[in-house]
């Protein structure tokens, strides 16, 4: 193994260095076309092995060049900065933990909830739209209140 990198290493690596033209990945290629040779010594007895050699690393550049075309491109810093900061991903995944929260409570404290909260509606107002006495919706509110605190506690998002 030390004969055949001190022979075949260095026209090896230019080689793969024109091929990729990035030299930490050409060292890789190198790297693993020995690692090859090594394995399999019976494919170097019957041919010469410089070709062999330049063979498997120009395949080894070939599939690494359609198996990053297969995947999605890599994010690069530029793109990241067009994402939304991590606030707004974490505003959003709250607003679904509070939906979900909302949706296990019981339907009445939901239609209190969502009149008095979400609708700004007063007590009165409230009291009007649901049907239901100004003191039941007071009543209602407070024990939707504590309902959903539990829910969000269960959630990881309430102290």
């Amino acid at each position: 193994m030390r004969t055949l990198f001190e022979e075949h290493a260095g026209p090896l690596y230019g080689y793969v260095l024109r091929l990729t033209g990035d030299a930490g990945r050409a060292e890789d290629v190198v790297q693993e076309t020995l690692l090859r040779a090594w394995r399999h010594p019976e494919a170097l007895a019957d041919r010469p092995i410089r070709a062999w050699l330049f063979t498997v690393a120009r395949n080894l550049v070939v599939d690494q060049h359609r198996a990053r075309r297969a995947r999605p491109a890599e994010t690069t810093d530029e793109a990241l900065a067009v994402v939304a900061a991590d606030d707004e991903l974490d505003k959003a995944v709250e607003s679904w933990a509070v939906a979900e929260a909302l949706a296990a409570l019981r339907p009445e404290h939901r239609e209190v909830l969502m009149e008095v909260y979400y609708r700004g509606k007063s007590v009165k107002e409230a009291s009007a739209t649901l049907g239901i006495p100004p003191g039941t919706v007071k009543s209602r509110t407070y024990y939707a209140l504590r309902a959903l605190k539990l829910a969000l506690e269960e959630r990881g998002l309430a102290p």
